[in-house]
């Protein structure tokens, strides 16, 4: 008996110190540390979308109104829309939330990140609400009212491309300014007034 004594008091003490060292706290995780985006003055205070971010901010208005207006066809059962439904859907989607949208900085690079445009890393910090939902519903109305209702839905018409090209892309069209790397046409700002 004093053996099986024994042979216990042994084992409890080999087993304690076996589970002392398991009841350690676990080895701290590693610590990433990703800051926020710096915003400058005019990132923070200006009504107006930054000049830099419009490429970004036409992207993300041409994939709202499309994604809008797609589901206004459905609806009817893909047929053509009349003026007054083309109309009511834009409109629509220039005064919707657009909180789903913000400006994070990747690689020193700020861009505006949101549903249709381009995945960003997931390991950053994506700034929302403030002035961006504001900045895309006057870009998205100065567009509709730039351009016409009925020049945007044919364009919708002809597909995705199409309307991306015509807002965008056109002669001054956000993306078209970016690319030549020159200053935005003056008449820009006026029109988001």
């Amino acid at each position: 008996m004093r053996l099986v004594l024994a042979a216990w008091l042994v084992l409890s003490l080999l087993v304690g110190t076996g589970a002392e060292e398991m009841c350690r706290d676990p080895p701290a995780p590693l610590a990433h540390s990703i800051p926020a985006p710096q915003l400058s003055p005019e990132e923070r205070l200006s009504p107006h979308m930054p000049q830099s971010l419009r490429c970004d901010a036409c992207h993300a208005i041409a994939f709202q109104i499309e994604e809008q207006l797609r589901k206004a066809e459905r609806k009817v059962g893909r047929k053509v829309l009349s003026e007054s439904d083309y109309m009511e859907v834009l409109e629509r989607s220039c005064s919707q939330g657009w909180d789903s949208y913000g400006m994070q900085e990747l690689d020193g690079e700020k861009r505006l990140t949101g549903p249709g445009l381009p995945s960003q890393k997931p390991m950053s910090v994506m700034v929302t609400g403030g002035p961006w939902p504001g900045r895309l519903s006057k870009m998205c109305h100065s567009y509709v009212g730039e351009q016409g209702e009925v020049q945007i839905y044919r364009a919708h018409r002809q597909g995705p491309a199409a309307l991306q090209e015509l807002l965008c892309h056109g002669e001054k069209g956000a993306c078209a300014s970016s690319k030549a790397g020159g200053p935005a046409p003056p008449k820009a700002l006026q029109n988001e007034l």
